[in-house]
């Protein structure tokens, strides 16, 4: 039987393999113009974001409300979840980017959303007897991994895989798009990655080398739009 020590260890390693996955996956995305195409493609007024885009990271009403709110914090949080000196999904801001994406850009995602939280604690609550934030982060886990192979009973539609793999978009989402789109607070989903944001100017040096940007601050579109609109 394993000692509680060596659980712990084995918890540590588990989200340490996620985060690098993560990384991994994020690197070419994040270097793009971001991870939501429908959000990027509105105007440049429309980008440059009023300030409830810009709210704490656990800032939600928008669409989700408490009890959802919860369950995709927890969810959110096991996917990334925080290490020393590495901010996770909830510090990172990733519910309120979910919830403003819900409430406009991926509004036509709403239903799929609210079915997919209520088969989710349905499952939940016949397998373990408790919803998926009452969980401790084992048995979340556990539940996540179910999810991730179709395992998952209960789900008609979304599917178990769909709903973890559309969660799982939207977080990486949430990490690291742009953070006028009220996610990656304090740019902590670039900084994980060494990217350096919406510089003005590259040069070839800096196109071909292989090493993180640290020539200038990270940069967001919000502070490119002040000096746009400062600029005239």
């Amino acid at each position: 039987m394993n000692k509680p020590d060596d659980k712990k260890h084995d918890d540590k390693k588990h989200d340490e393999t996620r985060r690098a996955f993560l990384i991994g996956a994020a690197l070419g995305a994040a270097a793009s113009t971001g991870l939501a195409p429908e959000a990027h493609a509105q105007s440049r007024d429309a980008a440059m974001a009023p300030a409830h885009t810009m709210a704490a990271s656990d800032a939600h009403g928008a669409f989700l409300n408490d009890e959802d709110a919860a369950t995709m914090t927890a969810f959110t949080e096991r996917l990334w979840p925080a290490a020393p000196g590495k901010p996770g999904a909830t510090e990172a801001g990733v519910l309120n980017y979910i919830d403003l994406a819900l409430a406009g850009a991926y509004a036509d995602q709403q239903d799929f959303y609210r079915r997919g939280l209520a088969q989710l604690d349905a499952y939940c609550r016949s397998a373990h007897g408790k919803p998926f934030a009452q969980l401790g982060a084992a048995q979340q886990d556990e539940v996540i991994r179910a999810l991730e192979q179709g395992k998952a009973t209960g789900f008609t539609w979304p599917t178990a895989q769909a709903f973890f793999n559309t969660v799982r978009t939207h977080t990486m989402e949430g990490l690291f798009a742009d953070p006028i789109y009220g996610g990656n607070k304090n740019f902590a989903g670039w900084r994980q990655i060494g990217f350096p944001g919406a510089q003005p100017l590259f040069s070839d040096a800096d196109m071909q080398s292989r090493e993180a940007f640290t020539r200038a601050p990270i940069v967001g579109l919000q502070s490119r739009g002040d000096l746009l609109v400062k600029g005239g």
